[in-house]
């Protein structure tokens, strides 16, 4: 499904399997669906010379002289003609050939449900609002109300064919992620997890997640004639919610979701163990979102932290379920945020709900009320056997630690916004990936490989890439960098800055390295060979050690994302440039004394000072 939604097709759809006097059986049925037609191309297998030259290339910034030649030596080896490289580029070829995207299955299962990590922090990105004009649970349960009728508004534009094609550089997207981000969820095993998606069966689940205080709250939110419940109706069951959930003496189950995907996997299982808790399970798994009512520091890093983890078992994380791919969390002061499952779900979609909810939410209630009962919201009976009680206090613990480990720094960079790089035909992206890796080298005395996360969307099926960085060119100007000379610097920034830009563009183009490194690496696993030496060699582990783990979110609020690093001693940077003003976030670990989040806060504002002054020099400074 690409494109718009035009269009209706039938399709078979399987439901989950079930046993009846011993045996399996699996129902299928036929369904009617929008179609997602348009143009949009499939995506590419890049040609292997160009992604191993792309490779080198990256290389050349981050390793001394005799081990690139080594590594050069080792990847003409495995680039030659009828050598393996050619070999397993044929056989990607194939692939592409008879698939309707040749490597996004194998991103999403390498990149996120194989890895055994927690999901808060190393995975599900977070993004906080700006704050409502409000304060009081009273007018948070009235906010919230508008914020779920907004969230079904969305829902029912996509079912119906009325969500617009998004666009980029004049060309169609594809749009087939939007179905998927609700009622689905992601499910724990124990060697890989796996997605469910319940929006596609016969009957699509219509109800939503309400937590409070560690209690779970099935809230319908359709009435019986299938018609969305206005925010009135909506309102009325959040104060039903709010009347059952006083107590704070119940057990945090959400908060076995934060551990080891492992360790998640097992207390799962004992979990289903007991036929009331699969019942629970299974509407958490169904619901169409996750709707979290809480309190939340007003403190910009503090808040962007709630929203990412819960702030840890005393305070919110019980009131999360990670394996869920939407959570929005409404606090009483105003505070609001969203979390997501990130293999499920990305950045550009979840800007574009957050753009209509925040649109929606300036207009008035267009519905009235209908004067028909209402059922009570059911609320959620896990039964906690001694064993579940052990995995939630070992979740506790574990949660607490890793809360605890990070560093988190929220700012709002004012001298400037994405306007100033466009004055002087730089791009705003370019331009604070080389501030970056500038800030990078002036803490830490070297460059690092980093990575930004572009989309891939303008392929069928496509997901993300990499854009790798530092290049050539970023290295030369950082080196440069305390030359006293103006012009022959800013050249040097220039020409980083246009490098950056022009490595974005192929990658946009599906020319990227690393989902096509990626690819032979795995078609060599497929096939049974051993894994190229080329991928052993130390130099692709040193590159792909992403010390930067960054992410723009081109939104257009003042919101600002978070989520972790990558790896212990590196950092994870989101920016939201706005037109004079930019919206950061850095995190890092705290068990890791080379690393400090808020150093590098500080320098980068510093540094961006100073590209600032270099484009825009005082008449003292031209002198």
């Amino acid at each position: 499904m690409l494109g718009s939604l035009q269009g209706i097709k039938c399709i078979f759809s399987p439901a989950e399997p079930f046993f009846k006097n011993g045996s399996l059986f699996l129902q299928v049925w036929w369904r009617q669906e929008p179609c997602f037609f348009s143009s949009v191309p499939p995506q590419p297998v890049p040609p292997l010379v160009q992604t191993l030259q792309g490779y080198l290339s990256t290389l050349e910034p981050l390793l001394p002289p005799d081990e690139l030649s080594h590594t050069r030596r080792m990847v003409q080896e495995f680039g030659s003609p009828g050598g393996l490289g050619a070999r397993l580029q044929k056989a990607l070829e194939k692939r592409a050939r008879h698939t309707k995207n040749w490597i996004s299955p194998w991103w999403v299962q390498w990149a996120y449900l194989e890895s055994r990590q927690p999901l808060p922090v190393h995975s599900n990105p977070a993004i906080s609002l700006p704050r409502r004009d409000y304060n009081g649970w009273r007018s948070q349960l009235v906010f919230a109300s508008k914020l779920i009728a907004a969230v079904l508004d969305f829902k029912a534009k996509i079912k119906t064919g009325h969500l617009p094609v998004e666009n980029m550089r004049g060309k169609p997207l594809c749009m087939e992620l939007y179905p998927l981000l609700f009622s689905s969820c992601r499910i724990p095993g124990p060697k890989h997890d796996y997605i469910a998606h319940h929006g596609r069966s016969r009957r699509s689940p219509t109800h939503i997640t309400v937590v409070r205080n560690y209690q779970f709250f099935q809230l319908e939110v359709y009435n019986s004639d299938g018609s969305r419940m206005t925010e009135s109706q909506i309102h009325s069951q959040l104060l039903r919610i709010r009347s059952q959930s006083w107590k704070t003496d119940k057990e945090p189950m959400g908060i076995l979701t934060s551990e080891h995907r492992h360790t998640w996997g097992e207390a799962y299982n004992r979990l289903l163990r007991v036929t009331q808790n699969c019942a629970e399970v299974r509407c958490l798994s169904k619901c169409t979102i996750l709707f979290v009512t809480t309190l939340i520091d007003r403190y910009a890093s503090r808040k962007a932290a709630q929203v990412l983890h819960g702030g840890g078992t005393f305070s919110n994380s019980g009131n999360r379920w990670f394996d869920k791919t939407l959570q929005f969390v409404v606090g009483e002061d105003g505070s609001w945020g969203l979390l997501y499952e990130a293999a499920i779900a990305e950045g550009p979609p979840i800007a574009t709900l957050l753009h209509h909810i925040l649109e929606y939410c300036e207009k008035p209630d267009p519905k009235r009320a209908p004067l028909v009962p209402l059922p009570m919201p059911k609320k959620l009976y896990f039964h906690i056997d001694r064993e579940i009680k052990r995995d939630i206090e070992h979740a506790k613990q574990n949660l607490d630690i890793l809360i605890n480990d990070l560093d988190v720094n929220v700012f709002n960079f004012k001298k400037f916004g994405k306007e100033l790089p466009k004055q002087h035909n730089l791009s705003p992206n370019s331009f604070i990936q080389v501030a970056l890796q500038l800030a990078y080298y002036r803490v830490h005395d070297e460059v690092c490989p980093a990575c930004d996360i572009a989309s891939q969307r303008m392929f069928r099926g496509g997901r993300t890439e990499y854009i790798r960085s530092p290049a050539n060119q970023t290295l030369k100007f950082i080196l440069a960098f305390d030359d006293p000379s103006r012009e022959a610097k800013l050249q040097l920034f220039r020409e980083a800055v246009d490098a950056y830009t022009a490595l974005t563009l192929k990658v946009l183009q599906g020319h990227g390295v690393d989902l096509h490194l990626l690819g032979l690496k795995l078609q060599a696993i497929e096939e049974g060979l051993s894994i190229p030496k080329v991928f052993m060699d130390t130099a692709y582990g040193l590159a792909t050690h992403w010390k930067l783990r960054t992410g723009q979110v081109p939104a257009n609020t003042d919101s600002v994302m978070c989520f972790g690093p990558l790896v212990p001693d590196g950092y994870a940077i989101c920016y939201n440039p706005q037109a004079d003003h930019v919206h950061f976030s850095i995190t890092a670990f705290n068990c890791c004394e080379e690393t400090n989040a808020e150093t590098l806060a500080l320098t980068l504002k510093d540094t961006l000072g100073h590209l600032q002054e270099l484009l825009q020099p005082t008449p003292k400074q031209l002198c």
